[in-house]
């Protein structure tokens, strides 16, 4: 009997290089691959690159020069990079790296077993007509109760910061059918929350039974799914947040109370240079909306601090803000260019100066976030354990909210979902007890 290929897989950045990276563990799979998670047993190393983060390119060619011994070890070794870096340097990677077999874009993964069983060096980082999801495996890389599904990719808004639009291409929408099969399927073998995933996934408008379906109609679709018990989904874009979606929020209890919806900026001014499309009213008066159809939702954002252009009293219109809308969560950032955006080509905020608007961005929402959680101690909330505990007796999963849960439960089980009782809250998770 031949033994099994070995695959080594790191993945880079955001929820969707996760799913991808899923997708080509089993599209190599089918190619007699299993995964490892010892780089020196494997037989091809795939880096699944993410360009949002600063220096990606630098930390890319810094992890292919570790790999660099190894490969002198074993020449037979497949070196794969995937990704929007792929996509951003092409065959730039092989130049500089030429221990690098093959590269490979995100929007054409489904063709990596070819580009394998051709053999040398490969570059493949075309948009290609078909849909990569027609040519993929069936979802077999599934390790728990949750599971993320892409319903779109691209973004066509062009934010001035941004390579989403050059990496990933334009706005596409997967068919609605497709989603509702892959949904139910990952239902079937175990899954009960799902979170569904676009550059602007809000943004959806993919072909359904009627005509074109917005997110709403696919989430209310999902929602009548036998077993799904939570439905989530981003990255959102405030000016997509239209009065259906809006409402499924209050009416839907499989859609959970939390929402990721970035504003980047509370300051008019660099909202327009950012070319976000979207006022800081705009912002305000969806959040407005929102909770008014779901009073209890959690709110989570992202913060650029630093751009170009950013003044004092821009830069305290943000922390205004910050102060008015209250977020449980939020990522922030000072900005760093990224090569062939409109941004890139602007003076940058002096470095010092970012840096501190960076720390007292961070402190408030820390503040914020932790207000959130505390206020959070005695109350009931649901449980979906994903994995066991490092304590005794102890689960670990998610609220309702998203908050990392520990809970005391010694019946506890993979995948249950569970009423507990708050006993306290830490930095980045509240502790419970099970109460049914």
């Amino acid at each position: 009997m031949t033994e099994a290929k070995k695959l080594f897989i790191k993945t880079y950045g955001c929820q969707m290089n996760v799913y991808d990276s899923e997708r080509m563990v089993e599209a190599m799979g089918a190619e007699g691959y299993v995964l490892t998670d010892v780089v020196e047993d494997a037989d091809m190393v795939l880096l699944n690159t993410c360009h949002i983060r600063e220096k990606a390119s630098e930390k890319l060619f810094s992890d292919l020069g570790r790999l660099r011994p190894l490969k002198n070890d074993k020449p037979g070794l497949i070196v794969t990079v995937a990704g929007c870096v792929a996509q951003a340097e092409g065959a730039e990677i092989q130049r500089r790296m030429p221990l690098v077999d093959i590269v490979v874009g995100p929007q054409a993964y489904h063709r990596l077993p070819q580009l394998v069983r051709a053999g040398g060096a490969q570059v493949d980082t075309e948009f290609p007509a078909e849909d990569k999801f027609d040519h993929l495996p069936k979802r077999t890389a599934l390790r728990g109760p949750t599971a993320f599904l892409t319903v779109q990719e691209g973004c066509d808004k062009f934010c001035a910061f941004c390579v989403v639009p050059y990496t990933r291409g334009a706005e596409v929408s997967r068919p609605a059918e497709r989603i509702l099969r892959e949904a139910r399927d990952l239902v079937a073998r175990g899954v009960r929350e799902i979170t569904l995933l676009g550059q602007n996934v809000n943004a959806y408008h993919g072909a359904g039974e009627g005509g074109a379906w917005t997110l709403s109609r696919l989430i209310r679709g999902l929602a009548k799914i036998d077993g799904l018990d939570r439905i989530r989904y981003t990255t959102s874009h405030p000016n997509d947040m239209d009065d259906d979606l809006i409402a499924a929020h209050g009416d839907l209890p499989q859609l959970m109370p939390y929402l990721h919806l970035p504003v980047q900026s509370g300051s008019d001014r660099i909202l327009k240079a950012m070319n976000r499309k979207h006022t800081r009213d705009d912002y305000l008066r969806v959040i407005d909306r929102i909770r008014a159809a779901r009073p209890d939702i959690l709110l989570s954002s992202d913060f650029i601090v630093g751009f170009p252009g950013e003044t004092d009293a821009d830069f305290a219109a943000t922390l205004d803000l910050i102060r008015s809308v209250e977020f449980g969560q939020a990522y922030s950032f000072r900005y760093s260019a990224r090569p062939g955006t409109p941004a890139a080509e602007k003076p940058a905020v002096e470095a010092g100066v970012a840096d501190s608007r960076l720390q007292q961005v961070q402190a408030l929402l820390t503040a914020q976030q932790r207000s959130i959680q505390e206020a959070m101690v005695g109350r009931e909330i649901g449980v979906l354990y994903e994995k066991i505990g490092r304590q005794t007796d102890q689960m670990v999963g998610k609220s309702d909210h998203l908050h990392a849960v520990h809970v005391n439960d010694p019946a506890g089980k993979v995948g249950q979902l569970v009423r507990a009782r708050v006993l306290a809250s830490s930095s980045n998770s509240l502790s419970a007890f099970r109460i049914s």
